[in-house]
């Protein structure tokens, strides 16, 4: 449907209902956000994502004329457990549509989710249309010309030989560092006799599986579990009308004509043989639809997407308040593209890491050895950083990319309960810091050389105690139950999970003498590695079994909630204290016998995510003279650090804005603007992950049942925008000059719930 009908028709609707608040947002002016560059790029340093949640591409075109593309997979896993890039094609068309000033432009159309490149000029000017249709695994190449021409699509393989991973580059394996076994790389296959049709894949002969299970001592496990990573196959096939195979790796036109088409079909598969994968590939492409009517659902979906939440700022300074819309925009758009697949975003590059390092440290050694499959971290993911970017996708209402989050937990949840049997001889479920996909640590965290250590205690210090996430995470699936009302999943998902969790918090600590739990041996985070009764576990339990006490009686039993409350009566008191002058802080623990080993401010978890202080709620001057006063690590506005985000749940006004335009400008020599540099591997997730929560959250926040507006807004700032609050809500509202000019609420008895302590309501 065209975009600009859709919207004048939503209007319409509006009066004829004959509602008095004003629709909010029906002319949403997406294309002021679209990203248009008036040159090539030399690298893949200047490439253009796309993405259908699955399959994500890095596109550029040459100062050559030819368009390259990356791409990536969310289940791309190597045999040694590395999320790999599927290929690189290139697509040469003859004669080149040559650009001089002023007739060179490539577009990022966010509405419609697709890259068009017009060039050339005369009867030589081309556009093409680059898009990932949003329904299906397959890439879509369109070339046009007012006159014939023809093309030769090329793979460009650069896993062609078994190599292995040698020092810097080996981090990019990063759970597999310190073995006393090279790390190799395994080449791809380039089928050959497959006709007209371009097939190449990667398929995984061995795997680290079972001997990460053997060294951290669950190989039981291993006897009835599926290994994940043996014989996962994954590639591609390209074809189109009028395209011949002429060479191993190349694609022709079989004559010039005026347009061309050509499809990517995208397969991952785990199967008994390369055969098996070949034909299900081939099912996959024979199956395709026709090219209008995908087009028209793709666009759909893009459109859609658009529709279920938007955040336009405006006024005070106006680079600021657009580099604050562009951003948020963007970082969302690029979520979007990575975060419908079998797997969660990773946080170091996603689907859109590239070879791009010369443009980050040019300085860099070993550079010319890495190719766009290497990512800083590697394998692993780390949760402290994934929260991140998923946190905001709550209010902004995209609950369908949160799911394979979820349900990567809920796969690991036999092994995670095995495992605290086996090291810690009670019952429940932890999870660490980081993990590989699977569930286990990664192996150079967990240590090669287990002589004389006990079971589960890991070499890396740390993550050695850093639990602490599976609260939050089970926080985040409750948060998500109460916004959808999506009771299957809390049956299914977030219950299992949560019960062992809980479990776990309860059993593996003594009671002191008073009765209640004292969490010691413990950390806080990675920063304070001996603590007693650390702020997030605290918090963290006590948020999660309130959240679970007041589930409606049919979602638990009265032998679950008298074991919920019986915990909660145990637990310790959150450690308050007072400074040298007498003013109550919250501190990061009760007591702390180390010296910090990182930069977090961990009493800030009883404010966000744990959210047991803050507008309106008890207490609200002790955290924000805690954040003010006593935080002990200020100045850090990058990658995953959050002070931004603890600012604006107390209503901090100008601390949460300090510093926010920049978090989405830290981009560097990388030519998309929400590719971050600051942070742990480019495109770092986090830094608009952390921008993305402090806006939504100075914005409006859901309290109980109320939902504060504007509580952290600058005056100056004007805004219009559309934002998602628990049971089925969502919140249209336009500030100006000052004022809350227009509201609306769905549905509208909730507009009672609505407060603004800041700004009156209209």
């Amino acid at each position: 449907m065209n975009g600009r009908k859709y919207f004048v028709g939503q209007w319409l609707l509006c009066i004829l209902l004959g509602w008095v608040v004003p629709c909010v947002g029906a002319d949403k002016p997406l294309e002021k956000y679209n990203v248009v560059w008036d040159s090539p790029s030399k690298d893949a340093s200047g490439s253009m994502p796309l993405g259908n949640g699955d399959i994500g591409v890095n596109a550029w075109v040459e100062p050559s004329g030819d368009l390259l593309f990356y791409i990536g997979k969310t289940d791309a896993w190597s045999e040694n457990g590395r999320l790999l890039k599927v290929a690189r094609l290139r697509l040469h068309c003859s004669p080149v549509a040559k650009s001089t000033t002023g007739t060179f432009r490539q577009e990022l159309r966010l509405e419609q989710g697709e890259m068009v490149v017009n060039s050339g000029a005369g009867n030589s000017r081309q556009q093409l249309r680059l898009w990932v249709d949003a329904h299906h695994p397959v890439i879509h190449v369109e070339v046009d010309r007012s006159v014939p021409f023809e093309v030769e699509v090329k793979l460009e393989c650069w896993r062609q030989k078994r190599r292995e991973l040698q020092k810097e580059e080996a981090h990019s394996a990063y759970a597999l560092m310190g073995s006393n076994r090279p790390v190799m790389v395994e080449p791809d296959t380039i089928a050959e006799n497959q006709g007209n049709q371009l097939i190449w894949y990667h398929r995984n002969e061995r795997s680290v599986w079972r001997e990460s299970l053997k060294l951290q001592a669950l190989e039981k496990f291993a006897r009835t579990a599926r290994d994940p990573l043996l014989h996962r196959t994954f590639g591609g096939l390209v074809q189109g009308d009028n395209l011949i195979r002429a060479g191993r790796e190349t694609l022709r036109s079989a004559a010039a004509r005026n347009n061309f088409h050509f499809t990517v079909h995208l397969l991952t598969a785990q199967t008994p043989s390369a055969n098996d994968w070949l034909n299900q590939l081939r099912d996959l492409a024979g199956k395709a639809g026709k090219l209008e009517q995908d087009r028209v659902a793709h666009r759909g979906w893009w459109e859609n997407f658009w529709d279920r939440s938007w955040v336009r700022v405006d006024g005070g300074d106006p680079e600021e308040t657009r580099k604050i819309s562009l951003g948020w925009h963007l970082h969302r758009y690029l979520i979007a593209c990575g975060g419908r697949g079998n797997f969660p975003i990773k946080f170091n590059g996603g689907i859109f890491h590239v070879d791009g390092y010369r443009a980050l440290e040019p300085d860099r050694r070993g550079l010319d050895r890495w190719n766009a499959d290497f990512r800083s971290w590697g394998e692993p993911y780390w949760f402290q950083n994934t929260r991140q970017f998923y946190w905001p996708m709550l209010a902004a209402g995209d609950f369908d990319l949160m799911p394979p989050l979820f349900a990567m937990y809920r796969d690991m949840l036999k092994l995670a309960t095995e495992r605290t049997k086996k090291y810690y001889g009670h019952e429940g479920a932890f999870f660490p810091e980081t993990l590989c996909f699977w569930g286990t640590y990664a192996n150079s965290n967990y240590g090669w050389d287990r002589k004389d250590k006990p079971l589960g205690l890991t070499d890396n210090r740390f993550i050695r105690r850093y639990w602490q996430g599976g609260l939050e995470l089970t926080l985040m699936m409750l948060d998500y139950y109460h916004y959808t009302g999506d009771r299957q999943f809390l049956r299914d998902t977030g219950l299992p999970l949560a019960r062992e969790i809980v479990k776990f918090f309860d059993q593996h600590w003594q009671r002191g003498p008073d009765g209640k739990i004292k969490l010691h041996p413990a950390q806080a985070l990675e920063t304070y590695w001996d603590v007693v009764n650390p702020v997030p576990e605290i918090a963290g339990l006590d948020r999660v079994l309130q959240e679970l006490l007041a589930l409606p009686n049919d979602l638990a039993t009265p032998a679950q909630r008298d074991h919920w409350k019986r915990i909660r009566g145990d637990l310790p008191a959150m450690p308050i204290k007072r400074d040298d002058q007498g003013n109550r802080y919250m501190a990061a623990a009760q007591t702390i016998s180390a010296k910090p080993r990182n930069a977090e401010n961990v009493a800030m978890y009883a404010v966000f995510p744990y959210r047991l202080y803050g507008i309106g709620r008890p207490d609200l001057e002790l955290m924000r003279y805690t954040y003010l006063k006593a935080r002990p690590f200020r100045g850090i506005y990058k990658c995953w650090h959050n002070d931004n985000v603890f600012a604006a749940w107390l209503g901090l006004t100008d601390e949460a804005r300090t510093q926010l335009a920049q978090r989405f400008t830290l981009h560097g020599n990388y030519r998309f603007p929400a590719f971050y540099i600051r942070g742990d591997w480019v495109p770092d997730h986090d830094n608009g992950g952390v921008a993305q929560q402090t806006i939504q959250a100075m914005l409006f926040q859901p309290v109980d049942d109320k939902i504060y507006l504007l509580p952290a807004w600058p005056k100056e700032w004007n805004v219009s925008f559309k934002l998602h609050a628990p049971k089925n809500t969502t919140v249209e509202a336009r500030y100006r000059a000052g004022k809350i000019t227009e509201l609306k609420v769905h549905p509208r008895e909730r507009l009672a719930d609505i407060v603004s302590p800041t700004f009156p309501l209209p």
